[in-house]
């Protein structure tokens, strides 16, 4: 009796290959992360051997260049690549400054990769997820879109999704909240390294402070980001030196926004979460005259359209009306149930301040907001002296009684 032999469909087969795919494609970020991990954790370990040596030789300077100059030395002449004196300063400071990197649990999984024969407040320190337990930065679930896991992780604690070239740039950050800030935001965000060392060098924690109070501040260290109102979108100045364009008075505003559309990508990260494109050069027609809005986005957090015009020189008050136009139309023709009022954003070369308030008025002003942009990432000492004019601004509008703009 020959039994009856069955060939599977090709649905079947298909589904069997994505399932197998799945696992090879877990299997190689989990090898990545753990690979990953354990660099972070031996550099950390390295930086703590080094402080502690040090702290024996009484924390002399020259005594700590000779260390860490023998230290290379050595390492090179073994053939370890990559430990210049200035990597293992790095370990160093990455020991220093992230005290409480290594959560305190014990685990099997770091004694099988490092041998530590010191422990910490009597356990041994948890460097790597093990198999049997889920890390301390993974909750029974992760938040849509938050890379960040459970709540139980916080800035400073290890996370497997960050590299050790992120925590090297992040220590080039000296104060601690804004470490901290782009600690989350890079794991929020996904940030890669380069990512992550713009918004640094574009000083993103300052320019998302300069209209927070103290509580704002500190949510900025804790929490990142929070978006809950349109203020907290729009950045001054918009730093776009990913478009490569000459600052010159020829600069047309036609050559601006092709630009920003064949670098795209780049000008969402500035913008900042929540932006998503929607189209530019959109029509309208008012009673047979046409108009044409620069840009159009539409912000997933805020539920609203957002509409964006370019001006390559002076903001004027009519640049403001025109604006108001499209923003008004919008409400009335194209919102739909479930969408919050238009916002409006003008980037402008320079600014009036006193003309923006009193063309809009408090009312206006909540909707429609204007920001200079830059076509060159300033330094820091230019970025800082472009705050604290914003800075003084907010201040004499608050002491006048007004609202900020």
């Amino acid at each position: 009796m020959g039994g009856k032999t069955t060939s599977m469909s090709g649905k079947n087969k298909t589904e069997l290959y994505q399932r197998i795919r799945r696992i090879l494609e877990s299997a190689r970020t989990s090898v990545a992360r753990s690979v990953n991990t354990t660099q972070v954790v031996a550099n950390w370990l390295i930086g703590r051997e080094i402080v502690e040596e040090e702290q024996r030789g009484k924390r002399r300077a020259r005594y700590g260049e000779e260390l860490l100059k023998d230290l290379s030395d050595r390492l090179t002449k073994d053939r370890e690549k990559g430990w210049s004196v200035r990597n293992l300063e790095y370990c160093r400071n990455f020991y220093v400054e992230y005290p409480l990197l290594i959560d305190i649990q014990k685990s099997n999984a770091v004694r099988s990769i490092f041998t530590i024969p010191r422990t910490v407040n009597g356990h041994i320190p948890n460097a790597l997820r093990s198999e049997s337990k889920s890390a301390p930065w993974e909750g029974p679930a992760r938040g849509k879109g938050d890379s960040l896991g459970s709540e139980s992780w916080q800035p400073g604690h290890l996370h497997p999704n960050l590299s050790w070239t992120h925590y090297r740039t992040l220590l080039r950050v000296e104060k601690a909240e804004a470490r901290a800030f782009y600690e989350i935001e890079a794991l929020r965000n996904n940030w890669s390294t380069r990512e992550l060392e713009r918004q640094i060098n574009s000083l993103l924690y300052e320019r998302l402070a300069l209209s927070k109070d103290k509580k704002g501040l500190m949510r900025l260290a804790t929490k990142g980001q929070a978006i809950q109102r349109p203020v907290d979108v729009f950045k001054d100045p918009v730093v776009m030196e990913f478009l490569g364009l000459p600052e010159s008075p020829r600069l047309v505003e036609s050559d601006l926004e092709q630009a920003l559309i064949n670098n795209l990508q780049a000008f969402l990260l500035e913008l900042g979460k929540g932006f998503a494109f929607v189209s530019r050069q959109e029509r309208i027609t008012l009673d047979g005259d046409h108009f044409y809005i620069d840009l159009v986005f539409y912000h997933t957090i805020l539920k609203c359209f957002v509409l964006i015009d370019l001006k390559v020189g002076k903001l004027t008050h009519q640049n403001l009306g025109q604006l108001q136009l499209y923003v008004n139309y919008y409400d009335r023709e194209r919102r739909t149930r479930g969408d919050n009022p238009t916002l409006g954003l003008i980037l402008c070369t320079d600014k009036n301040d006193a003309v923006v308030h009193y063309t809009l008025g408090p009312d206006q002003a909540k909707k429609i907001f204007a920001s200079r942009y830059k076509l060159y990432l300033p330094t820091e000492a230019e970025l800082q002296a472009e705050l604290r004019r914003e800075l003084r601004q907010l201040v004499r509008s608050s002491r006048n009684g007004r609202k900020s703009y």
